[in-house]
């Protein structure tokens, strides 16, 4: 290899050293889950708030379903450049690095350390630290679907309940939409399965692009059938919404291989009820795609 090359090589790897270094910079505080219940560990929160509440309420910032942490457990407390760990009283009582720290005395903390709330442990990662990069990438992949750039359906099952709990304390409407893909199979076994994988692709961007809401949760529930959550939304919105996305996936060009690929969705729409739990919202939901597609296809049906 000649000097010269050598010389770009060693540019290069530096760069992108200096660029990650730049990212991490401007990450805040964060605690990572290291044990706790399924689908929350690897999951992270940013600590930019002043005051962030642990516990097992819908209603703190960090809100994790284990019996072992008390309601609010726990509080993160954010003052200067510094970041204390508060225990509230809790029935199981806070530890850091496996020492019990004692009911509302602010207990500063040092990067990577573990805090231990009940039976879910949590590591500290302070401001600028690149681990904190690394986390949020890897979780966020097990979160997504590779192919749509949706959330998955492990990821939509745990993120489901934790929306509806937040509309019951906040007493918002929330609504779900279901469709999927008509005559998928006729796609793949006329024009190949890279061709439905294309269909796939392409309707998820399409999503992303023009559909999906800020505050909406978009997921693939598996082969050809999506999810969509609609925070804060009645059933009026919801219909409308759901219209809007038939209306576009229906004239918008699918082209693989020179060839213009005809695609239309089925649609179901449900809103929230008292006492739903998201089983019996999803299902309504669920019932009202199945009446659409027996009713003809490339159609909205309400559920409610």
């Amino acid at each position: 290899m000649s000097e010269n090359a050598s010389d770009k090589t060693s540019i290069v790897s530096s760069d992108t050293f200096k660029g990650k270094m730049r990212a991490a910079d401007d990450v805040p505080p964060a605690i990572v889950v290291l044990v706790g219940p399924a689908g929350y560990v690897g999951k992270q929160w940013l600590i930019t708030k002043n005051e962030i509440v642990v516990g097992r309420s819908n209603d703190v910032e960090i809100s994790i379903a284990d019996n072992s942490l008390s309601r609010s457990h726990a509080k993160i407390v954010l003052s200067g450049m510094d970041v204390f760990i508060v225990d509230m009283g809790s029935t199981n009582k806070t530890l850091v690095n496996n020492q019990a720290i004692p009911p509302m005395v602010p207990r500063k903390l040092s990067n990577n350390d573990q805090i231990k709330t009940g039976q879910v442990i949590f590591k500290y990662l302070e401001k600028g630290n690149v681990e904190s990069l690394s986390h949020q990438q890897i979780f966020d992949k097990a979160q997504k679907d590779a192919l749509t750039g949706a959330f998955n359906k492990g990821a939509l099952m745990e993120k489901a309940p934790e929306i509806l709990r937040r509309s019951d304390v906040l007493s918002e409407p929330l609504a779900v939409i279901t469709f999927d893909i008509d005559f998928f199979k006729k796609i793949n076994d006329t024009h190949g399965h890279q061709c439905g994988d294309y269909v796939l692709k392409e309707l998820g961007s399409l999503m992303h692009s023009r559909l999906v809401r800020v505050n909406d949760y978009f997921s693939r529930y598996g082969g050809e059938e999506f999810v969509l959550i609609l925070q804060s939304t009645n059933l009026k919105t919801a219909l409308e919404v759901a219209e809007r996305i038939r209306q576009t996936v229906e004239f918008h060009i699918f082209k693989f291989e020179q060839k213009q690929i005809s695609v239309t969705i089925s649609v179901g729409v449900s809103v929230k009820k008292p006492n739903d739990t998201w089983e019996t919202l999803y299902e309504r939901a669920d019932k009202a795609l199945y009446q659409s597609k027996q009713n003809g296809r490339n159609r909205v049906i309400s559920g409610n």
